[in-house]
């Protein structure tokens, strides 16, 4: 499909992604469909709509993931047959939709996202407006052959936004935002908690300075404010096209996040610099690392803990756990290493602790069955692959992600799920002996005779997979 997508005139667009998000050591990180991230960010703003190109199976799965994970508006959808496909009627029924569905009462902006398929056939959102009747239309292609994970389509649309942004900014006046804060900002680069942006908030006070806006923004004119600040906080390190918006918008750009007592006391020395401050200031600044101390001190947490995810705030986590008192020996992300992860690269590898970007499933599951640890953060399958080794763990995008991590409010945070968890050790044990004897995969269960295997099928199937091999091995080499 990329072939296909290069011969198709999108030859740009995936050199742009390549360069963006490099892939390495695995060139195919296991996620899921990469567009769920884009397509959840856009959902999540007001008075944005969202229109999907794609095969009816993708866009079908896409809608019911988003719709779990709490969309509350529909979500548009073109479909195509090969015909409409290769003769670019697809396009214009694109077109057409956008036009209908440009309400300046009911919208901002519209985002037309091309999946896999359209992508691949060239067709050019590329040519549609730039704005109806006020409204903003922002093309974006979130192929899964060329956005390695739904992490980093949160950026490709959030560097769409910020580019439309910028433009209208130098074009002329723009709409001023509803809430304006005299001091000087940083923006906040990476989804978060909620209460994470009030927190830095708060620790960014003694300098006289505020937080400003969380990029991905919740609505458009955070976009304004978004490139109005002073300087960009990386507090997911991924983003690199967002980041390169900034720049273009002459803004610098800080890495890591305040997390913990050594991650508080770097990053506002770090912002200081950035803004010249006082020693001084900054030393008053730094003075909150005695509560988030005292935080930690009081929820300590002993133990050995590996960590697991595509987030992109894995390295954050394992920091913070490392501080509260317990061993990580290894954190894994699916998202790349780029130079805005250095900070916590550098202090995780000085705490022993090894860090894999690009990780696959087979990395993290080699380490929780090396490890035996105390407690796996981590994806679906490493929880569900540690519960049958009677690991207890917990799924880092629900139960760990929804906490907060800096300042104060971040210290302690992790403890009591943490060590609630890893106390069920033992319930965990009694339950992998109970069930002991009941079959693995195709043979679970109680059987009262032994369970028809059909090896000659699995002989089979196993020849035609290992042709199939050869014949594209042989296709590659032509």
């Amino acid at each position: 499909m990329e072939q296909a997508a290069r011969e198709a005139g999108a030859g740009g667009i995936l050199d742009r992604y390549k360069a963006d998000y490099p892939v390495g050591p695995h060139d195919k990180p296991q996620s899921m469909c990469p567009a769920f991230g884009s397509l959840r960010t856009g959902l999540r703003m007001r008075r944005v709509g969202t229109i999907l190109s794609g095969s009816a199976c993708c866009v079908y799965g896409l809608t019911f993931v988003s719709h779990f994970y709490g969309a509350r508006r529909s979500v548009g959808y073109v479909p195509f047959s090969s015909e409409t496909l290769v003769t670019g009627k697809l396009f214009e029924d694109i077109r057409d939709s956008v036009h209908e569905m440009a309400d300046p009462d009911k919208y901002d902006a519209i985002i037309v996202t091309n999946l896999c398929v359209p992508t691949a056939s060239g067709v050019p959102l590329r040519l549609l407006p730039d704005q109806i009747n006020g409204v903003r239309i922002v093309g974006i292609d979130v192929p899964g052959f060329g956005i390695p994970t739904h992490a980093e389509a949160k950026d490709v649309l959030a560097a769409a936004m910020l580019s439309h942004a910028r433009k209208e900014v130098e074009a002329g006046p723009v709409a001023r935002p509803d809430a304006v804060d005299a001091r000087p900002s940083i923006a906040l680069l990476g989804e978060m908690f909620p209460a994470d942006p009030i927190g830095v908030g708060g620790m960014l006070t003694p300098l006289g300075l505020a937080a400003g806006p969380v990029v991905p923004c919740r609505e458009w004119r955070e976009l304004y404010s978004a490139l109005d600040c002073d300087a960009v906080a990386a507090i997911h390190p991924f983003y690199t096209g967002a980041i390169r918006e900034f720049r273009a918008a002459g803004r610098s750009v800080i890495p890591s996040a305040p997390v913990g007592v050594d991650g508080t006391h770097a990053w506002l020395a770090a912002v200081g610099d950035a803004f010249g401050e006082s020693a001084a200031k900054v030393a008053e600044a730094q003075g909150i690392t005695a509560a988030i101390r005292a935080g930690l001190e009081a929820a300590p947490i002993e133990g050995t803990v590996t960590v697991s995810g595509y987030e992109g705030s894995e390295l954050l986590v394992a920091r913070l756990l490392i501080e509260s008192g317990a061993r990580v020996p290894y954190v894994g992300t699916a998202c790349p290493k780029t130079e805005w992860s250095a900070p916590d690269v550098d202090w995780l590898a000085a705490h022993g602790c090894e860090v894999k970007f690009r990780a696959s499933l087979e990395d993290d599951l080699a380490v929780v069955e090396g490890e035996r640890p105390d407690l796996a953060i981590g994806t679906t399958p490493v929880v569900q692959r540690a519960k049958e080794m009677g690991i207890p763990s917990l799924y880092f995008t629900n139960l760990i992600s929804a906490r907060p991590l800096m300042g104060p409010a971040g210290a302690g945070s992790l403890a009591p799920v943490v060590n609630a968890a890893m106390a069920n050790r033992e319930r965990m044990a009694s339950m992998k002996a109970f069930f002991e004897g009941v079959g693995h995969g195709d043979t679970a269960g109680v059987w009262e005779g032994d369970p028809n295997l059909r090896p000659e099928f699995r002989a089979a199937n196993a020849k035609k997979m290992e042709k199939r091999a050869k014949t594209k091995a042989a296709e590659a080499m032509i």
